[in-house]
């Protein structure tokens, strides 16, 4: 199997970054970027630890979700999941993070890479609640480099076309998953998917 290995040998097939593609690259957050986020509901936390790399899906309706403190600064508040905190173990460990944002309908997306901490400010944490549910934390992301990415991808996945969208019976449940892996107990994967509804209604926050 042929393999690209060296930087030389990537550069042969891709050959230079074009004028756009650098161009659209800033070190802060223009008002367009901070407007791309101020109407995003959904990103990936992508972070990296002693044990690998690791891509979290994060969301929140917007406003309620990442906030911009300053050009090189944003808040985004952790909220209830499954607490493996993944994320946050790597962050404590390894500050380097990226963020990529995604807006339903719109083909662009916006990322940005740069070096995250983790704040428990009480005043910090009132900011961020929903219903009275408080995050435990709020990953305080430090803008390094920001840019968005044109549509080809979202294009080619047709992702918001309604016509992509996959029956649920087509796809293994959650509780199915979890039936085939868990062996050490009895486990019920479609009791599980009865009550998830219920569960996810009274924990969501």
């Amino acid at each position: 199997m042929q393999l690209i290995d060296t930087m030389d040998k990537l550069e042969a097939i891709y050959g230079e970054i074009e004028l756009r593609s650098k161009a659209k690259e800033a070190d802060h957050l223009i008002p367009e970027y901070a407007a791309f986020i101020d109407r995003s509901p959904f990103c990936m936390l992508a972070t990296v630890g002693p044990e690998g790399v690791d891509v979290s899906p994060r969301g929140d309706p917007p406003g309620e979700f990442v906030r911009i403190a300053d050009p090189k600064t944003l808040h985004l508040p952790d909220r209830r999941g499954n607490n493996r905190a993944d994320s946050l173990r790597n962050i404590v460990r390894d500050p380097r993070a990226s963020m990529i944002f995604m807006i339903p309908g719109i083909g662009e997306t916006l990322r940005i890479n740069g070096t995250a901490d983790l704040v428990v400010d009480p005043e910090l944490l009132e900011r961020y609640a929903i219903h009275g549910k408080l995050p435990r934390c709020v990953v305080r992301l430090h803008v390094e480099t920001v840019y968005f990415q044109c549509q080809k991808a979202l294009a080619r996945s047709k992702l918001w076309d309604p016509a992509s969208r996959v029956p649920r019976d087509e796809v293994p449940t959650a509780g199915q998953m979890l039936q085939a892996l868990i062996k050490s107990a009895p486990f019920d994967g479609a009791e599980y998917d009865r009550n998830y509804p219920d569960h996810m209604a009274k924990t969501i926050y």
